[in-house]
């Protein structure tokens, strides 16, 4: 019953990156994306996933994987289409 309650939060919060990712991807802009959020985000989202490897713990293994790929996946659309100052 815990890992399945880990499974809901893991599906939750990778899937919440989603809209995020597809707008920016559409409308070609992550201006209102703060790249220091990402860069923290991904730090913890890599820790974490370090976590459930050492830990060997399937959900938390399984949700920062995808969640990473996603959070990866925003940081580079905000690079990409960053504004020159």
């Amino acid at each position: 019953m815990v890992e399945w309650l880990g499974v809901g939060a893991g599906i939750l919060t990778t899937l919440s990156f989603v809209p995020q990712v597809l707008r920016t991807w559409k409308t070609k802009s992550a201006e209102d994306v703060s790249l220091g959020m990402l860069f923290a985000f991904n730090g913890g989202i890599t820790l974490w996933l370090t976590y459930g490897i050492l830990t060997r713990k399937p959900s938390i293994i399984f949700a920062n994987t995808i969640t990473l790929a996603l959070a990866l996946t925003l940081l580079g659309l905000k690079l990409r289409y960053r504004r020159p100052s």
